[in-house]
């Protein structure tokens, strides 16, 4: 039995467990009108490769109708495609073709805010005692005049802008052109529900839900502590502001919990699907077990393993510290998104550009053996680097507000390179995409690598069915990190029945050497073939990149 199909122990509901989900970024994925921007048609077209690459579902960044401020995640309308997307009978069309090649189908939800533009706060904007007033976050001014408290948006700069209208401010804990939804209002958590609903009934299989600890504030708009300033290796304080507090009454509230339960109750209704979190905050381990217990979300991801760094000593410390808060909850793993420099370029520091590719599957594999669920974005399977790029191409308002010293996202949103035909944007559109295509991914491009057995997208491919091939308890083993004081990175996976895996990767420059333990001597390795490494006089010998997987079979 597969642990990365569609059933855990005979379960098909619980089907995202062991998952591989696929995140698409569709305005960089294919373009299928030549309007420069991806779409959902381009989405569907490109399915037969994405069911190639052995995932279980794929998670559809937002299309939904908006002023694109924040390319999607500020929504005018939740319950329409944008035109730059295409329609509502694209989308069904794409739902129907993802089914017929067994991929499910997640897409974000953003609860915690809309558009500036949405019709509700253009109503709410207009005065006090309309019928929106109250959905949205709105607060007196001090005495002074000035905003309601000292909180921070995440872009930088106050979390807080004023309204002539209502002589009032209101809340964003993003752009200002992204205000915060008033989830105490009991209408509005009714709508958002029933705007979920409307997706259920399309056929979606889930949500990644977005900034889901940002949904509720303290009440008493209380200001955040002052966090004591970390320092960068240059003796700076950090760029962005929203670093300098500890954000402990702007979000993770705990009116949160039981609002997610009443999504949890609306999952029930359509059994089979699944909610992803996505969480960020000053403790996430804790919120990522609250979240994803006691009947709320399925599973959470965090920014943890979306940092600078990836030593074997870090990756330690912050498995183990996961694991010790996440006792019946499910993480969901990813090192990379459309919000972080990519993985190659971002966990390489140090090593050259082979030694780096050579990584690239040694990462996807401690994903793929951990206890948990893994997303994987787009681009990562062929082994793209971080764009460069320029300031005068720049698209994203967050690099924008913060330039120099942060550049923003638009490095890892770049469009996706099909072929290598001498085109300039390597068949992503036939015109100038929305976002230049790196002429150093063009030898990286999906038609150069199709071809080469050797290539990182079939060595991903190879690692996904080697995937759902392994043994169905390690589908629910349980995980153990190993201290090794050296560059290994080295955990067990101890199943119900018995069984135990032992996991080891090597994730520094030189060869590394682990003792075995007595009784996994004479282990069954079931390392996939492209990692270099073995047993030698009751050791592992781990290369560069190297790794090994065994399994020792108990009665």
């Amino acid at each position: 039995m597969s642990v990365s199909g569609n059933t855990i122990n005979g379960d098909k509901t619980e089907w995202w467990r062991n998952s591989v989900i696929y995140q698409i970024y569709p305005r960089s994925f294919c373009d299928a009108n030549g309007d420069g921007i991806g779409d959902l048609p381009g989405i569907t077209r490109k399915l037969d490769y994405v069911q190639s690459l052995g995932v279980d579902a794929i998670w559809i960044s937002p299309f939904f109708k908006s002023p694109m401020v924040d390319f999607g995640y500020d929504v005018s309308d939740y319950r329409d495609v944008d035109l730059q997307f295409g329609s509502l009978a694209d989308f069904d069309r794409l739902i129907e073709a993802a089914h017929s090649r067994n991929l499910k189908v997640i897409i974000d939800q953003i609860l915690s805010h809309t558009s500036d533009r949405h019709p509700w706060f253009e109503e709410s904007r207009c005065g006090r005692d309309n019928p929106k007033s109250d959905w949205y976050v709105w607060a007196d001014p001090k005495a002074d005049g000035s905003p309601p408290n000292n909180w921070v948006s995440v872009f930088g700069g106050p979390a807080w802008s004023w309204c002539t209208r209502r002589r009032q401010y209101y809340l964003h804990n993003f752009l200002k052109e992204q205000p915060d939804l008033n989830l105490r209002n009991p209408q509005v958590q009714e709508q958002l529900l029933t705007d979920m609903e409307f997706w259920l009934d399309r056929g979606v299989d889930g949500f990644r839900l977005d900034a889901v600890n940002f949904y509720f504030h303290d009440r008493s708009l209380r200001d955040n502590p002052a966090r004591p300033l970390r320092l960068d290796k240059n003796g700076l304080p950090p760029v962005n502001p929203y670093d300098y507090q500890w954000h402990l009454h702007d979000k993770s509230q705990p009116e949160n919990l039981q609002f997610l339960q009443r999504v949890r109750r609306l999952m029930d209704e359509h059994p089979g699907t699944v909610t992803m979190g996505e969480v960020g905050g000053d403790n996430t381990y804790r919120i990522m077990a609250e979240y994803t217990t006691d009947r709320r979300l399925d599973m959470a991801y965090s920014f943890d393993l979306l940092t600078e760094e990836s030593s074997a000593e870090f990756l330690r410390r912050t498995l183990r510290s996961n694991r010790a808060v996440i006792e019946k909850g499910w993480p969901c793993w990813s090192i990379a998104n459309h919000d972080v420099p990519r993985s190659l370029t971002r966990w390489n520091k140090g090593f050259d550009s082979d030694q780096a590719l050579a990584r690239a599957p040694l990462f996807l594999l401690m994903q793929l053996t951990l206890r948990g669920s893994l997303c994987l974005y787009q681009g990562e399977e062929l082994g793209l680097e971080e764009a460069e790029i320029t300031f005068e191409d720049l698209q994203d308002p967050y690099g924008i507000n913060l330039w120099p010293e942060f550049k923003g996202r638009d490095g890892c949103r770049t469009p996706m390179p099909w072929f290598d035909s001498g085109e300039v944007n390597a068949g992503f559109s036939k015109v100038k995409p929305w976002l230049p295509v790196p002429e150093g991914h063009h030898h990286k491009a999906v038609s150069v690598q199709e071809g080469d057995p050797h290539s990182t997208l079939n060595q991903f491919r190879a690692l996904i069915d080697w995937h759902r091939q392994l043994p169905p308890e390690l589908a629910t083993a349980d995980q153990e990190v190993v201290d090794t004081e050296n560059d290994l990175l080295v955990f067990y996976r101890r199943g119900a029945n018995g069984g135990e895996f032992l996991v080891a990767l090597n994730l520094g420059k030189d060869e590394e050497t682990f003792d075995l333990p007595e009784g996994l001597s004479d282990a069954e390795d079931i390392t996939p073939a492209l990692f270099a490494g073995g047993r030698r006089d009751g050791k592992l010998v781990l290369p560069l990149a190297g790794a090994r997987v065994l399994h020792l079979k108990k009665n």
